[in-house]
């Protein structure tokens, strides 16, 4: 999988993938709508070359992370932002390797849950991110639904709707709100997402 990755972001122009967006505005809208302070800590999973960190960062905030299987296209990000990279924590891992170092307020992925197609891979990624995000903290997907592509990238992935994402994290997680919405490819051909943001719950007998 790293492999393919990295061949990829090697190869491939920002503009030439299929998941490229010039403005990350539903993500953007996600997390703006969480109203976290500007030091929240938030990670894009599977963030790539994305712009939303560079959104994020002229949006002011200053607690950002990104993490991707590719240090090819971790790199690509850090060429583009200069200087401002260093404001910016880098992780290169694979998302089922992840051990998270602190808790986030808000954990964002548009990118890698979908290639998650074993329910192993699917348990562990709850796990991490069971782990990861603060009690009271959000969890926003993005990801490919019923009705969008069965493959990308050349690689097999999960189509989801708002109930059987539910499912892969209740009852840690609860759904806080759900969106359906088109992306278009720089091809032009159209794939439909299902967007969920998840709050995580206090375990239970936590003080309230």
């Amino acid at each position: 999988m790293k492999e393919h990755w990295e061949k990829l972001f090697s190869t491939k122009a920002e503009n030439e993938v299929s998941w490229y967006q010039p403005y990350p505005t539903v993500s953007l809208s996600f997390i703006e709508g969480l109203e976290l302070p500007l030091d929240a800590a938030i990670i894009d999973i599977g963030g790539g070359d994305s712009l939303l960190v560079d959104v994020l960062l002229e949006k002011g905030y200053t607690n950002l992370y990104v993490l991707d299987i590719s240090a090819n296209a971790l790199e690509r990000a850090r060429r583009r932002l200069g200087e401002k990279a260093a404001l910016v924590h880098w992780i290169v891992s694979d998302i089922t390797d992840f051990i998270p170092a602190v808790q986030f307020d808000c954990w964002h992925d548009r990118a890698a849950f979908h290639f998650l197609i074993q329910p192993a891979q699917v348990a562990k990624y709850a796990a991490i991110a069971e782990k990861a995000v603060k009690p009271d903290g959000h969890m926003i997907i993005g990801t490919f639904s019923e009705t969008g592509p069965a493959k990308c990238s050349g690689l097999e992935i999960r189509q989801y709707n708002a109930d059987t994402l539910c499912s892969c994290f209740q009852p840690v997680f609860r759904l806080e709100s759900s969106l359906r919405v088109n992306h278009y490819t720089p091809t032009g051909a159209e794939q439909n997402f299902i967007f969920c943001d998840f709050i995580l719950l206090p375990p239970p007998g936590a003080s309230a």
